[in-house]
């Protein structure tokens, strides 16, 4: 979980490094969900990491323990929650994020490594610190596929969540201005969905990380 430092400003993690990508609960400052990744790729235009299959991580769940999904809508984000460990089912996931984006691209295969399609994840810009990346999700999603048609996911947890009070009225607008910057970029088929980045292997040699202990840690020093 070492940040590289070089030229003696902060640098960037090394391929093969191994940090946490996290989000703070919405309206909260807790880390609810902690995810530990291998580096890919970072550097001053990408950050890229690889969420490995059986990955242990933190997801939020209700607190009698029933998992999110299942709990009708109405009352999924009023509920009261806690976190349990679980580890990351199915295939992998390479995560894609630009500094200062409001959003990050992810990749999806199916068994055997047939592509099955981006995930444009709606968030907060990265924040950085010394042992990973903390964000909030922001609801709203869009899933892109090979042929370059898209749809929008999660509409109606975006509008529960505003419901329930999750957000205000100038951040769902953010958010939603957002999404239609991210649709310009699927249009145009900007990076990284022009990248080839479908075609990317992990390293055979990586183990699987682990997650710490102290996953919610709060971080002495952070930046975008």
């Amino acid at each position: 979980m070492r940040r590289v430092e070089t030229g003696g400003a902060a640098g960037f993690w090394a391929p093969g490094s191994r940090i946490l990508w996290r989000y703070r609960e919405n309206g909260g400052t807790h880390v609810h969900i902690a995810r530990p990744v291998t580096v890919v790729r970072d550097d001053a235009d990408l950050l890229a990491v690889w969420l490995a299959p059986g990955t242990e991580c933190v997801k939020p769940v209700l607190a009698d323990g029933t998992p999110v999904h299942l709990e009708p809508l109405e009352s999924r984000y009023t509920k009261p929650r806690t976190v349990q460990r679980d580890r990351w089912f199915g295939t992998g996931v390479l995560k894609l994020a630009r500094p200062g984006e409001p959003w990050s691209v992810w990749l999806f295969w199916e068994p055997g490594w047939q592509f099955k399609n981006w995930y444009v994840n709606l968030e907060e810009p990265l924040t950085r610190w010394a042992g990973g990346v903390d964000s909030v999700d922001h609801f709203l999603d869009i899933s892109v596929h090979s042929d370059r048609s898209w749809h929008w996911r999660d509409e109606d947890e975006f509008a529960q969540a505003r419901r329930d009070g999750l957000m205000d009225d100038q951040q769902a607008e953010k958010v939603q201005a957002a999404g239609r910057d991210a649709v310009e970029v699927i249009r145009a088929w900007g990076p990284p969905f022009s990248e080839g980045w479908q075609h990317w292997r992990p390293d055979p040699s990586w183990a699987v990380p682990s997650l710490p202990e102290d996953w919610d840690r709060t971080p002495a020093h952070v930046s975008s």
